[in-house]
């Protein structure tokens, strides 16, 4: 466990480059196993973790996008991303937010700030589009190191650059693809 924790603590000081090669270099440690029952779906021993159902839950969703996952454990002595998510050999680090409430989203988004640049957002409850919207924008506005949110809707995924939140009809042009309408 002391090995990955020092891993994951390297990814606070690195950049571009050296930031994937070491994201890549942490999924590939041997401490990651199958998880029992599942395909693609890695775990270092984050079983015990309060948020697991969840992780597994949006590892499922994500697996239906060519994606593997690997499940970190929160080693305590630090901000840690939840998950390594892999496809086509490109790396990722995700901070796992799971929306149970119908106005949590912004406090949720701002836990991650200072712990992860790419969040999953696992919607889990009806969420007003234009709220959402809303609080999207205002996460990428609150965390300039922010680079995109991914989204599950059931079994819809959207995915939000930055460059798009920050755009002047992004939460109009949001709501119509949130609720899954024509944007014009």
């Amino acid at each position: 466990m002391n090995d990955i924790a020092t891993e994951l603590a390297k990814l606070h000081e690195l950049r571009g480059a050296e930031f994937s090669r070491q994201v890549e270099l942490i999924a590939n440690m041997r401490l990651f196993h199958i998880v029992k029952g599942e395909v693609n779906i890695y775990s270092a021993g984050s079983e015990q973790d309060n948020d697991y159902d969840n992780l597994i839950k949006a590892a499922h969703k994500l697996i239906k996008y060519g994606y593997r996952v690997f499940l970190l454990p929160n080693p305590k002595n630090g901000r840690t991303p939840d998950m390594i998510i892999e496809r086509k050999g490109t790396y990722r680090i995700y901070d796992l937010k799971t929306i149970t409430g119908e106005s949590s989203a912004i406090n949720r988004l701002k836990e991650s700030i200072g712990q992860c640049n790419h969040i999953i957002m696992n919607m889990a409850v009806n969420y007003d589009a234009r709220q959402l919207g809303k609080d999207i924008r205002q996460f990428f506005v609150l965390n300039p190191n922010a680079i995109e949110v991914m989204i599950f809707k059931g079994g819809r995924q959207m995915i939000i650059k930055r460059g798009y939140a920050l755009s002047q009809n992004f939460v109009k042009v949001f709501m119509m693809r949130y609720n899954n309408k024509k944007s014009r």
